[in-house]
């Protein structure tokens, strides 16, 4: 099978809207969050002092959060050839972080796979199964 694309911002914004009663803040532009009854799943996030480019000592301005599964959090962080990272912050919380700059090390697929796993962790469960068409 032939590797998909590699993954731009704007794969974010079609993953999450195909998804069944999403919201866009903003509905356009901007550094949107996306929403399922009004539950947050993925997010771009402005700078804090908890995210931190090593070699400026500046606080990241393109940080994006996705929901997870601790499991999913947990194998994702884990790996240090992987974009996804974790700060002290989030510690307790069931989120990964990507840098915008690093989303084309994923593929298109690993990102629409990411913002529907994050949906997937928000949704209400008859969503969930009529997305998954399980019973």
């Amino acid at each position: 099978m032939a590797r998909s694309r590699a993954a731009r911002l704007s794969d974010i914004d079609e993953a999450a809207l195909a998804l069944p009663e999403v919201t866009r803040d903003p509905p356009s532009g901007g550094r949107p969050s996306f929403q399922v009854r009004g539950k947050t799943f993925a997010f771009a996030r402005g700078p804090r002092k908890d995210a931190v480019d090593p070699e400026t000592g500046q606080p990241y301005e393109d940080v994006l959060a996705f929901s997870c599964t601790a499991e999913d959090k947990e194998s994702m962080v884990s790996d240090p050839d992987s974009p996804w990272f974790t700060t002290p912050h989030w510690n307790g919380y069931n989120a990964v972080l990507l840098l915008e700059r690093d989303i084309g090390r994923l593929t298109a697929q690993e990102i629409r796979e990411v913002v529907t796993d994050a949906w997937l962790a928000k949704a209400p469960k008859r969503l969930t199964t009529e997305l998954l068409g399980e019973p």
